[in-house]
């Protein structure tokens, strides 16, 4: 008669059990599929979507709306979503959103991209970041009044910020007291990427001498700039974040137009010294911006959001409203839908939204 020997597995302790046991591939009898879970998780992830919410702030003539286009290699900033649209120098800082939604190889992403206009364009521009925060704050508390229905929606709409890519001017010079106040204020409640606007106006050195400068000035400043140390979660998540710490801010240059450059046609600038490819991480580092918003850190950006900067917000505004431990909300907030309270902050800043299919 064959003996049967018994499975072995290598109990661990846990908090709320007194053992856990770890089987492994080899230990197993036969194939389970358990890996074809990722599939299940692809395909509802296509089907479903997911939300992309990017704010870019600087002074107007920087090429914000130009870049975010190179970005998605679409029409999608608010220039060229309004037709006959003329830019007015804002005598305040008035944010407006316009709303795509993105389909590639199946994938659809609903991109908001929120301006700015009237951002450090006035001769006082003292406090105007104040609308800056109270959007991002409103968008938490709307989120957070979502949740807090008894009757949820199966899927709460998501119109928090992911990302906030603030513009620098290419001066060469120090950070300017705006960008410090700014920098500071908005690094605690959402995550920014500084970059070099129009990086094509300064020569190789200056370039180098002023994204170090910038460097010190942060670090100096104390200020908080994506992606944190302290969010690294492991060994491979630190070399690759070190390496675009290491190159932050990012010096770029943005264009929709083509160029014939070896017989290839290249996104780029044409200056009567050359052409400027935008793609080409010789000329700048566009490629580097790209990758980071899109390619390798779009799921964690939209992880800080919801993990850190959420959920600090939610935690001092549930402490706020005195809760208590049984989560019985104060009339302040939502318990029903369609039932509103009465300490929201809808509305307190000027917003247009539209949205198209690309």
């Amino acid at each position: 008669m064959e003996e049967v020997k018994p499975l072995v597995v290598t109990p661990c302790p846990t908090e709320s059990h007194g053992l856990q046991g770890t089987i492994k591939g080899h230990d197993l009898f036969g194939y389970v599929g358990i890996e074809a879970v990722l599939d299940q998780m692809r395909r509802k992830t296509m089907k479903a979507g997911f939300e992309f919410n990017i704010m870019v702030v600087g002074q107007s003539g920087l090429g914000k709306s130009t870049l975010v286009n190179t970005l998605f290699k679409s029409k999608v900033s608010r220039k060229s979503c309004s037709p006959n649209y003329e830019e007015k120098i804002s005598k305040t800082v008035k944010l407006q959103s316009v709303s795509h939604v993105i389909e590639e190889k199946g994938v659809k992403m609903k991109l908001t991209v929120i301006d700015t206009p009237g951002f450090g364009d006035q001769i006082n521009n003292e406090n105007c970041w104040e609308p800056i925060v109270s959007y991002v704050n409103e968008q938490y508390e709307r989120y957070l009044k979502e949740e807090l229905y008894v009757n949820r929606k199966p899927r709460i709409p998501d119109t928090r910020v992911h990302c906030c890519v603030y513009f620098l001017p290419a001066t060469g010079h120090w950070l300017r007291p705006i960008d410090v106040e700014f920098m500071k204020r908005l690094g605690k409640i959402v995550s920014i990427v500084p970059i070099i606007a129009k990086a094509d106006t300064l020569t190789m050195e200056e370039r180098q001498e002023f994204k170090q400068r910038i460097r010190q000035d942060l670090k100096a400043n104390g200020i908080r700039v994506y992606p944190q140390t302290e969010y690294d979660e492991d060994p491979e998540d630190r070399i690759l974040n070190d390496k675009i710490r290491e190159n932050i801010p990012f010096a770029v240059v943005g264009t929709d137009k083509e160029h014939q450059v070896n017989g290839n046609k290249v996104l780029g600038r044409k200056t009567k010294w050359g052409i400027i490819e935008v793609e080409n991480v010789a000329h700048c580092e566009f490629t580097n911006l790209r990758d980071l918003l899109i390619r390798s850190h779009l799921q964690d950006l939209k992880d800080v959001t919801h993990n850190i900067h959420y959920e600090t917000f939610r935690v001092r505004r549930l402490n706020e409203s005195n809760l208590t431990v049984h989560g019985l909300a104060l009339s302040c907030f939502p318990m029903e839908n369609g039932t509103h309270g009465t300490n929201g902050t809808n509305g307190t800043s000027d917003r247009s939204e539209s949205e198209s299919h690309l």
